[in-house]
């Protein structure tokens, strides 16, 4: 069964980790850290030196990875041993250069073959995704499109129409990191994004457990990035992997337990 320890009775976290950071040992230790500690879902991040939607905290964490010598085969091997031995689900999340270089349908193939359950490409939109969206769902993956506040009703319509079985809504515009207030206008926002029927994975600045509490009764998972980042960064300078575990064990179950 791996060291998942997800409960169900509890809030739902996707955690987001970046691929080879802080090395590749370290961010094994950190994927086991969350799942054992209580995460739902992984989003591992294939790091690419020119971000569009991250901020500080993630943008250090790409560089770093790619100053490491993270590539691509790399990414999906640490993919596939997370499916294997945590027993998680897996979202790959990267962005429009990574994949059209690969090949869309090639970057598909690999993504499948290590086992991930879809893809969250927030640079490859509905109606401009160079074929991701059909080259995805033939090989069986969840191709999640990205709405996000200030998008037109004719807009959020279009991407709802997709059917898709995840929606990710953006809590708020611009950047990834600084803490979001949870309100009335962002919760509307929610409401309107899931009205299609797809499950609701919501993010940008979740940061604590008052703010995923809010978010319980809106939405199938929150997704915090940014806040695991720094604790992998805090615990890494330096740390065993055993300590870099074990740390983002304790940050995980603070946010749930």
């Amino acid at each position: 069964m791996g060291v998942n320890s997800y409960d169900p009775a509890r809030p739902v976290i996707m955690a987001h980790l970046v691929a080879g950071y802080p090395d590749e040992a370290g961010a094994f230790a950190a994927a086991k850290g969350l799942a054992s500690g209580g995460a739902a879902y992984l989003e591992i991040q294939f790091p690419f030196s020119d971000p569009s939607a991250d901020g500080p905290v993630i943008q250090t964490a790409c560089v770093a990875s790619l100053a490491g010598g993270f590539r691509l085969k790399e990414g999906f091997a640490f993919v596939s041993r997370v499916v294997a031995e945590l027993k998680l689900p897996v979202f790959i999340m990267s962005y429009a250069s990574l994949v059209y270089a690969m090949g869309v349908g090639r970057f598909c193939d690999q993504a499948r073959a290590a086992g991930a359950l879809g893809l969250i490409i927030p640079d490859l939109c509905a109606d401009e995704d160079e074929d991701l969206y059909r080259l995805g769902a033939q090989r069986g993956l969840a191709v999640v499109p990205v709405v996000a506040p200030g998008m037109s009703e004719e807009r959020m319509a279009r991407v709802l129409s997709l059917k898709t079985e995840y929606v990710y809504a953006a809590l708020r515009a611009g950047i990834t990191g600084k803490k979001t207030d949870i309100g009335a206008d962002n919760l509307a926002f929610l409401e309107m994004a899931k009205s299609g029927g797809a499950k609701l994975l919501a993010g940008f600045g979740i940061r604590n457990r008052e703010q995923i509490l809010a978010l319980a009764d809106h939405v199938h998972a929150a997704i915090v990035g940014s806040a695991f980042t720094e604790a992998v960064a805090q615990a890494s300078a330096p740390a065993s992997a055993a300590a870099l575990e074990d740390a983002l064990r304790r940050k995980i179950q603070g946010l749930i337990a």
